[in-house]
């Protein structure tokens, strides 16, 4: 194949030229187009005003733990407060719910620039057992959350322990 078999803008078109060319324009406009979709995913993620407004929740990472005496979990919140959270437990699951907000501001001579960053979550997290309601523990340092919820007498009775021989 010769570079005159590819370039689009030949002058004299014979049979078979014409499709020969659609064939070139729609590989390369479709590879364009897939390109373009690739960026704008990949950008949407850095706050550059491409990505929509429902992309811009955020769920924080949780970990839940069940040993015999109780069910642990722990939330990753970097960057929030504990006045932006609020933890209930409701018909057998935790909910977590919160708001992240973020203020950059930079002078500089010549310009001035703010950027603001904000975000609100809410996850439901079915716990497995019954928990007593009066002993549970929260603690919320340097942006981790961990909750400790103490089994009831009625389900660490539950509880089979299995032993290997």
């Amino acid at each position: 194949m010769s570079i005159r078999d590819i370039v689009p803008w030949r002058k004299r078109e014979r049979a078979g030229e014409l499709a020969r060319r659609d064939m070139f324009e729609d590989t390369f406009m479709g590879l364009q187009q897939e390109m373009n979709r690739l960026f704008d995913s990949f950008f949407s993620d850095f706050g550059t005003g491409l990505a929509r407004p429902a992309e811009m929740s955020w769920l924080p990472q949780l970990d839940v733990k069940e040993t015999d005496e109780t069910v642990e979990v722990t939330a990753e919140l970097p960057g929030l407060d504990e006045k932006d959270l609020e933890v209930t437990l409701d018909d057998g699951s935790l909910i977590l719910k919160g708001e992240k907000k973020a203020e950059k501001e930079e002078k500089v001579k010549g310009y001035h620039r703010v950027e603001r960053t904000f975000g609100s979550f809410y996850r439901r997290v079915p716990i497995p057992t019954e928990v007593d309601e009066d002993k549970i523990e929260a603690r919320f340092e340097k942006g981790v959350l961990n909750i400790k919820l103490p089994k009831t007498k009625a389900a660490k009775a539950k509880t089979v322990p299995v032993r290997t021989h």
